[in-house]
């Protein structure tokens, strides 16, 4: 994560300087279920609450956690589709 806003937020976290991180979209955050999954558990770690203001999930609950992994599997999957339909990008047609 090479993002020095989202680094602070986690310092400020790891700190218990935050109790609640709210979102427009979760994709704002990150598009990366790997960089996410980490976030959540510090979120968890340090008795933060997540919001998301567009979308409703409860990080709480195995179905919420499961909603969430899949959105986050679309939008990866977006960003990627996006990236290789750039000129000059090498995607292959899959064929």
């Amino acid at each position: 994560m090479d993002r020095p806003a989202l680094k602070r937020l986690l310092t400020d976290i790891e700190a218990g300087k935050v109790d609640t991180v709210v979102v427009y979209k979760i994709d704002r955050l990150t598009r990366s279920l790997t960089d996410f999954s980490r976030m959540i558990e510090v979120f968890e770690r340090h008795g933060v609450s997540f919001v998301s203001v567009t979308q409703q999930f409860n990080t709480t609950t195995s179905m919420g956690r499961l909603m969430l992994n899949i959105l986050l599997s679309f939008a990866l999957f977006e960003r990627e589709v996006s990236n290789s339909s750039r000129p000059g990008s090498s995607a292959s047609c899959g064929s």
